[in-house]
């Protein structure tokens, strides 16, 4: 695990080697992650009919950045039945910002490199 990778819940050799070391595209991804993350957020509770929906969103923008136990979370939850989903919620949201750290963190030193660069 590099210095970078705060916790080690994204995989970022994985989003590196995806995007050819591009920091410009990297960061863009990142943004979108960030981004998907603060859209579908809210709509992870039962009480909101969209649940099922923003936990596959959500899975996905996961997978596609290398953070597998949010993807794996959010798959679960999306699968899940109702009576279960609460807690299944709560582990997406507690993996959801697990890896919003790893990626603040990651996003903190593309800028210092940047600066130095």
């Amino acid at each position: 695990m590099a210095m970078r990778d705060v916790t080690g819940v994204v995989d970022f050799a994985f989003l590196e080697s995806y995007t050819m070391n591009d920091a410009g595209v990297i960061e863009e991804v990142l943004r979108l992650f960030q981004q998907q993350c603060e859209l579908w957020s809210p709509l992870l509770t039962v009480s909101h009919e969209g649940w099922r929906d923003a936990a596959h969103t959500l899975k996905g923008a996961a997978a596609g950045i290398g953070a597998t136990i949010l993807a794996e979370k959010a798959g679960e939850a999306e699968k899940g039945d109702e009576a279960g989903a609460p807690g299944r919620l709560e582990k997406v949201r507690t993996a959801m910002d697990a890896a919003l750290h790893d990626v603040a963190a990651y996003l903190h030193g593309l800028q210092l490199k940047s600066l130095k660069g």
